[in-house]
């Protein structure tokens, strides 16, 4: 099942239910897959990695808006921003924690030692293809880079 039609049954579930909150942030999701539909040169079925960068999206938005909202002492929309950041973090994978993010990239960063200096960006690419979808690879990757990255 495409997140499209997962979508679509979701709404109407939260529509049976009246749960204003998820069908508000289906609604913002759903207008987003369709928006990505009619782009030039736009298949008819999103890829599951077009769906997740989509998905990706719509939580930092709504990440950054809750964040300004509470800055502002704008608690009304700050709880609005929240239950609709709940409702898409369902349809995201498990983020790995700094820890296990670290453990990841120090792993690579070993096994590819010798060739840090000369190919640096090999390290990069087995880096995202491990940890894929399941982190904001660049926030955490630069912080990791910091200990020990190039020293070696």
């Amino acid at each position: 099942m495409s997140l499209k039609e997962q979508i679509e049954a979701d709404i109407k579930k939260a529509m049976l239910a009246k749960e204003k909150d998820d069908l508000r942030a289906l609604r913002g999701i759903k207008s987003m897959i369709l928006l990505a539909l009619s782009e030039p040169g736009a298949s008819k079925n999103l890829s599951a990695e077009i769906e997740m960068k989509i998905l990706q999206k719509a939580a930092k938005q709504r990440a950054d808006s809750l964040t300004l909202y509470r800055d502002q002492n704008r608690n009304d929309l700050a709880e609005i921003e929240e239950a609709e950041l709940e409702v898409i973090k369902r349809y995201l994978p498990e983020q790995l924690s700094g820890e296990e993010l670290e453990g990841i990239v120090s792993g690579i960063i070993e096994k590819n030692r010798s060739l840090i200096h000369e190919r640096h960006g090999k390290s990069d690419g087995n880096g995202i293809q491990r940890i894929g979808r399941k982190s904001r690879w660049k926030n955490h990757f630069w912080n990791s880079k910091k200990t020990s990255f190039i020293r070696h």
